[in-house]
């Protein structure tokens, strides 16, 4: 008799079944998954506490549900827990995006090096900014936004057509070496702009490095809408990304329209993207390590990794701006250091490991 691939197991070509069911291809139940879920969400409450009492001035557990609750309290340790609102939020708002936007391209090209760092995507929205900035006269994350969902669409189109060159489809090595050599040339594109105005390139190398202090509710809630936009498209892609996963034929059997769904795919990926890059600069190596450790723990669900990716993307992303702040007291690393610190040895670590040959 041929055994027949449950839902969630996997099936005799050695790919996941994953059009469904509560247990995924590493056997890890739903419950357990939803459990976990909840426990990264009380992880990330106690993060995002940790993003509003801990700076130059620490506050206690106290004095921030006080500065919380009662906005007739004015003492230092409020106004101080007050200031640091907008940073947290910034740091949610970019963690989830940028970890949702790496799982995105990591199963849309079933490529584990993908991340909007390592394929140009920052480095198109950044170039893309800069040139505003420089030409256009552009000052605020809301009048360039447009300008880094271009850059970042055609970066990310351009290393697609680079890595899909010659012949057979793009392989995970392809597309990261021809991400790195895009982000090279729009890096250098990026410099040759900004070094005739030196005024213009002293408040680009703050932006550049990657950070989330200094945020600001209005910057936020001119580019809240794309944000607002790539999450529904994401939601529409939870489903289809499995089918992908199976492989494009197994996929257009299912009865997935194949060019749709990875163009609905890699539209929510590089608004989330760009939308991030546009506010906090291109912070990189988010995208990358979240997914991975997401589906070490739930499986390879695309459903559930992009549930938890939005829950540990920010805890991952507000811890590492903690860390930079602890560091080197009273002042303050950006939070693009530190994940460059941390993420470098784990984007080597993956290379190495001959297991991610593709998801």
């Amino acid at each position: 008799m041929t055994p027949t691939a449950q839902p969630g197991s996997v099936a005799l070509s050695g790919r996941p079944d994953l059009t469904g069911s509560s247990v995924g291809s590493t056997g890890t139940p739903g419950r357990v998954r939803r459990w976990g879920l909840v426990l990264a969400v009380l992880a990330l409450l106690a993060a995002c506490a940790a993003s509003v009492g801990i700076g130059s001035r620490t506050v206690a557990p106290a004095q921030i549900w006080q500065a919380l609750t009662d906005p007739s309290v004015s003492t230092i340790a409020a106004e101080a827990v007050r200031s640091r609102i907008p940073r947290t939020v910034l740091g949610l708002l970019v963690g989830s995006s940028l970890a949702v936007s790496g799982a995105l391209m990591q199963g849309i090209t079933r490529n584990p090096l993908a991340d909007p760092g390592i394929l140009g995507v920052n480095a198109g929205a950044a170039a893309f900014i800069v040139i505003g900035m420089a030409y256009i006269g552009l000052d605020s994350a809301s009048q360039y936004i447009w300008l880094a969902v271009a850059g970042a669409a055609l970066a990310a189109a351009a290393v697609w057509a680079v890595g899909s060159g010659g012949r057979g489809r793009p392989t995970p090595l392809r597309l990261a070496l021809a991400g790195a050599v895009l982000a090279a040339v729009l890096t250098s594109i990026t410099q040759a702009v900004l070094l005739p105005r030196a005024q213009l390139l002293q408040s680009f190398r703050t932006w550049q490095a990657g950070g989330i202090e200094g945020a600001r509710f209005d910057q936020m809630t001119g580019v809240l809408p794309f944000f607002l936009v790539g999450a529904v498209l994401v939601i529409l892609s939870g489903r289809a990304l499995n089918s992908l996963a199976l492989g494009d034929e197994l996929a257009r059997g299912l009865g997935v329209n194949v060019g749709r769904t990875r163009l609905l795919v890699a539209s929510a990926a590089v608004l989330l993207a760009a939308a991030s890059t546009a506010l906090a600069g291109p912070i990189g190596f988010v995208g990358l390590i979240v997914p991975h450790a997401v589906r070490a723990l739930v499986g390879a669900d695309n459903r559930w990794v992009l549930a938890w990716s939005v829950i540990v993307g920010p805890l991952l992303l507000l811890l590492a701006d903690v860390v930079g702040r602890i560091v080197t007291r009273p002042t303050d690393i950006q939070v693009g250091i530190v994940m460059a610190v941390v993420g470098a040895p784990v984007f080597i670590a993956l290379v190495r490991n001959r297991r991610f040959a593709e998801l």
